[in-house]
């Protein structure tokens, strides 16, 4: 069976609250997550998982510099999120920082 790979994008994620940055529809794996800083300075980011209403933090104040960059999922390794979880994300200020995800859909049948 083919990988169907897709990515997914998010501008300015939020602070306090969690931005959604995927909501799985099958089982998928996570095979990219990274943070982009655009502020004029150091900023922290928050991921986690949210499955059967339990939250499982990936990470948690990470700092990312500024115009730098923070790889959360990289060299192979894979986060597997079943159907209807969803992954999301926070930072220390609104608007400063992009995400991209990267993601095999259904990975099981």
């Amino acid at each position: 069976m083919a990988q169907d790979f897709e990515s997914t994008f998010q501008s300015d994620i939020m602070s306090g609250s969690f931005t959604t940055l995927l909501t799985s529809d099958s089982d998928d794996a996570v095979i990219g997550l990274r943070f982009a800083n655009k502020h004029s300075g150091s900023v922290t980011v928050d991921a986690k998982i949210v499955s059967a209403s339990v939250s499982y933090h990936i990470i948690k104040e990470a700092p990312v510099p500024t115009g730098g960059s923070l790889e959360l999922i990289d060299g192979g390794s894979k986060v597997v999120i079943q159907s209807g979880s969803t992954l999301s994300a926070r930072t220390s200020k609104t608007g400063s920082v992009d995400t991209v995800v990267s993601y095999i859909d259904t990975i099981s049948e």
